[in-house]
């Protein structure tokens, strides 16, 4: 993707650090033990649901006693571990994008932290890595908006501050499907095996759900000034993969050679080719297709032999420059009476086999005397 780091730090080589947090909670009683199994907690999420209540969790954990909870040791039961939320607190933050937002925290069950089998959930050490690493800005989307409160009182609790927070709204497909990592849709593995630019997808992400028109950006730096979380909205964005692919022809158009050389040599491509072809072509790995049209072989495309035989009578003798094709369909024009479509399609279709493509007066000398004469003459070339 062209973004780059300061430092990393991996979560597993940190596990001593969320275990002093952890012990810390534990002193003033603000992370508890809890003996349920998953199946007796998804009972009780049921019958708080059949009496129309919120299946907030109800806290037995703290109900138990020094006995009960010798017998579920001696039982072999191993506790999960809760963070217990101050409910008589209203947390409150300034989202840069979703603005004042406070939430009631009676509303919401206490998070387990810690699983039976002594793992952490992320919900703690993203905290801890937080405060560690002095992270000025958490952006996520909207479906963490509760775990922000949540993690606010764990800030508090550890004493630290939590740090501003900026909840994008969820991304919808053009057909209002949700986009999910789980289902691997638009991977970026997936996006660079389609040969989409790094900086197309930038360009996107940096600018959808905002009232900014989505514009190609090559240069990081220059999108880098352009982003302000002021401009996005609580809408749902929509995410149209024709947008990314118009998005990476223009960053295409507008690459010189110099950018795409080492990866255009694996084509053959060189740069007066690149500057013919770049701008008929919406991924780099298409200059390979047209790199093969121009050096051949290619089977001509001839509707009316009697005119092309006609063009290869007239066609132009020594070096072909940028004035040729200008010179030749002149000539053509004047024997024949020909113009227009009716002249440049034909000669188009038996010197490319194709109906589409760059200037002629640029493609011409590329492909050369020798291999357009024979494409003339109707042959593989």
């Amino acid at each position: 993707m062209g973004l780059d780091w300061g430092e990393t730090y991996k979560q597993s080589q940190r596990l001593e650090s969320y275990q002093a947090a952890a012990d810390a909670l534990k002193k003033p009683g603000r992370l508890y033990p809890c003996y349920e199994t998953s199946e007796e907690l998804e009972v009780k999420r049921k019958m708080q649901l059949a009496r129309k209540l919120p299946p907030v969790y109800d806290r037995a954990g703290l109900k138990l006693s020094g006995a009960e909870i010798a017998k579920f040791d001696a039982e072999g039961r191993v506790p999960h571990w809760r963070f217990k939320l101050d409910e008589t607190e209203k947390v409150e933050f300034n989202d840069l994008i979703r603005g004042a937002s406070h939430f009631e925290m009676s509303s919401v069950s206490d998070p387990v932290l810690i699983r039976h089998d002594g793992s952490f959930l992320y919900t703690l050490p993203s905290v801890v890595d937080d405060m560690e690493m002095n992270i000025t800005h958490v952006v996520r989307g909207e479906d963490h908006v509760t775990n922000s409160a949540v993690q606010t009182q764990i800030f508090g609790a550890l004493g630290g501050k939590a740090p501003t927070f900026a909840h994008f709204s969820l991304l919808q497909s053009i057909t209002k499907e949700g986009l999910s990592k789980r289902s691997g849709a638009l991977s970026i593995r997936q996006l660079r095996e389609d040969s989409i630019e790094p900086e197309a997808i930038l360009s996107l992400l940096a600018h959808i759900g905002t009232s900014d028109d989505i514009k190609p950006f090559a240069d990081v730096a220059l999108l880098i000034e352009s982003f302000d979380f002021s401009k996005f909205g609580r809408a749902t964005a929509k995410f149209d993969v024709e947008e990314l692919k118009s998005l990476n022809a223009k960053i295409i158009h507008g690459l010189p050679y110099a950018v795409v050389k080492s990866r255009l040599g694996a084509f053959g491509v060189g740069e007066n080719e690149w500057e013919v072809i770049k701008h008929n072509i919406a991924t780099l790995r298409e200059a390979e297709d047209w790199h093969h049209m121009i050096e051949g072989p290619v089977t001509p495309v001839i509707e009316d032999e009697g005119f092309i035989g006609e063009a290869f009578a007239l066609f132009p003798k020594g070096k072909l420059d940028d004035a040729a094709w200008g010179n030749w369909a002149n000539a053509i024009k004047e024997k024949t009476g020909r113009k227009g479509r009716d002249l440049f399609m034909p000669l188009r279709l038996a010197l490319t086999g194709r109906d589409h493509g760059p200037e002629m007066k640029l493609l011409l000398p590329l492909i050369g005397s020798e291999r357009a004469k024979a494409r003339l003459q109707g042959k593989s070339a």
